[in-house]
């Protein structure tokens, strides 16, 4: 029978250890972070109201079925959005791991020696033991990275939240740009039919002797210039489905889409106040998480600088035997306590401490010029709205009088001698010049609306209702 054999060394007094580790500890200076300012209001609107079309889900905003078909079908299948599900999946991984780094560590294991000396027998030793070592986290070290891990995932979160606000903004700007392409396709085929009576009629004014054979060809060519233009606009038509087709995540095929002069998005276009963008727009949610991020990386930097205290323990079976490795008297234990103060790495630490620093007050100043960049662009995207409204009441008055002219000039290159063919041609020509501009003027509106809806932060909130 072997005897217990029992070997412990007693944990050094960490107490005054860590007091006299704290004394060639330096004490750093905290940095200053200069509070955000936010303006009161948005330039040119003086407004109090805090409703604002940000709080309205995408499916009430955008109407037309067909779209919110797309729409769906886009924050499936888009990459980018997968790509953002990984991102966070990531974070979250990370974040578990540093979770489980505040806990002890514990491993198993097996060995075999054999000794060999000269003169005597071999001599066989097994082992089988358990070792588990903690690090403790007595200046919350731990705890700090823990936490940035934390900004890590919220940041991935807001990320994802900024992509899906962004692709929903461009698939509907994609959306109203083809079924702008499609109007201005009919608009253009209407004026060919248009164009072909016009030689026709023409023709049979020539025969009357009321214009001359310089007309007739007139006619032709501005038929042939019209007709010239619609190979131009299915191509473009083609290559915006496709573009439209990578947006959705899918193979290049035709979209199903509505009509042109069925869009209407029919809201109040309130913005609220500044202050709002904090709350709703993603991606300064995600510059404050990153800025969070930095500021817990600062604290692991500085702590860096603070002695670590580790508790290692060890205990197992031991024998010369390996059928009887398992008898419990054979056992062996251990428990050690240390610590480690940075001495000669403190340069190094100090290095990293001011990269901290400095990676923090990077994530202050993009913070700030994110919150500013989202401001501006709210106020650019009202006033385009507002101007592209302005240009639709003018367009339509144009186009009236136009459309006025261009028949009183066929009426009186018929029945009178004051006017040739030629003020006919620039009636018409001035009329679908128009015609196309009114249909960009519209989808100027539209793009605005959607523009304003993803600058104030709208689209990736859910109806509660």
């Amino acid at each position: 029978m072997k005897y217990n054999r029992l070997q412990t060394k007693t944990i050094p007094l960490l107490t005054i250890i860590t007091c006299l580790g704290l004394g060639s500890c330096k004490t750093m200076e905290p940095v200053a972070l200069s509070e955000v300012e936010v303006a009161g209001h948005y330039r040119d609107i003086e407004k109090t109201d805090t409703t604002t079309i940000a709080d309205i889900p995408w499916d009430k905003l955008f109407a037309d079925p067909k779209l919110q078909t797309l729409i769906n079908e886009a924050l499936e299948n888009n990459s980018d959005v997968k790509i953002a599900v990984e991102r966070i999946k990531i974070a979250e991984a990370n974040l578990q791991a540093s979770t489980l780094g505040l806990f002890p560590s514990l491993s198993i294991n097996g060995s075999s020696s054999n000794i060999f000396k000269e003169g005597s027998e071999r001599t066989d030793t097994y082992q089988l033991y358990g070792a588990s070592s903690w690090e403790i986290d007595i200046w919350g070290k731990n705890i700090s990275s823990r936490k940035a891990y934390k900004a890590s995932l919220l940041q991935s979160e807001a990320y994802l939240r900024s992509v899906q606000t962004r692709l929903i903004a461009n698939v509907a700007i994609s959306y109203f740009n083809l079924l702008a392409l499609d109007e201005q396709l009919r608009i253009t085929g209407q004026t060919l039919e248009k164009r072909k009576e016009s030689v026709v009629a023409i023709m049979l004014l020539k025969e009357s002797n009321i214009v001359n054979g310089a007309a007739v060809v007139q006619s032709q060519a501005s038929m042939y210039s019209t007709e010239v233009s619609m190979p131009s606009l299915r191509q473009e038509i083609f290559e915006a489905e496709n573009n439209f087709c990578s947006l959705l995540g899918r193979q290049a095929s035709p979209i199903d889409r509505g009509k042109f002069n069925e869009q209407a998005i029919s809201v109040d276009l309130k913005t609220g106040i500044p202050v709002q963008l904090l709350a709703n727009r993603p991606d300064v949610q995600q510059a404050g998480s990153q800025v969070d991020y930095y500021m817990q990386m600062l604290n692991v930097a500085k702590k860096s600088f603070y002695p670590s205290i580790t508790i290692t323990a060890q205990g197992g079976l031991t024998d010369a035997n390996l059928s009887e490795l398992f008898n419990p008297i054979d056992l062996f234990s251990s428990i050690i306590g240390g610590i480690a103060q940075p001495i000669f790495n403190q340069g190094k630490n100090r290095q990293k401490y001011k990269s901290a620093q400095a990676n923090l007050e990077e994530g202050l100043i993009s913070y700030k010029q994110t919150i500013l960049d989202a401001s501006n662009e709210v106020t650019g995207y009202l006033h385009s709205y507002q101007s592209a409204t302005e240009k639709l009441g003018i367009r339509a008055k144009q186009i009236e009088s136009l459309e006025k002219s261009v028949d009183f000039t066929r009426e009186l290159l018929e029945y009178s001698s004051t006017t040739n063919y030629t003020d006919v041609l620039t009636s018409e020509q001035s009329l679908l010049s128009a015609q196309l501009s009114g249909i960009n003027d519209k989808l100027e509106q539209l793009q605005a609306i959607v523009n304003l809806y993803r600058s104030l932060g709208g689209g990736w909130k859910l109806d509660n209702n």
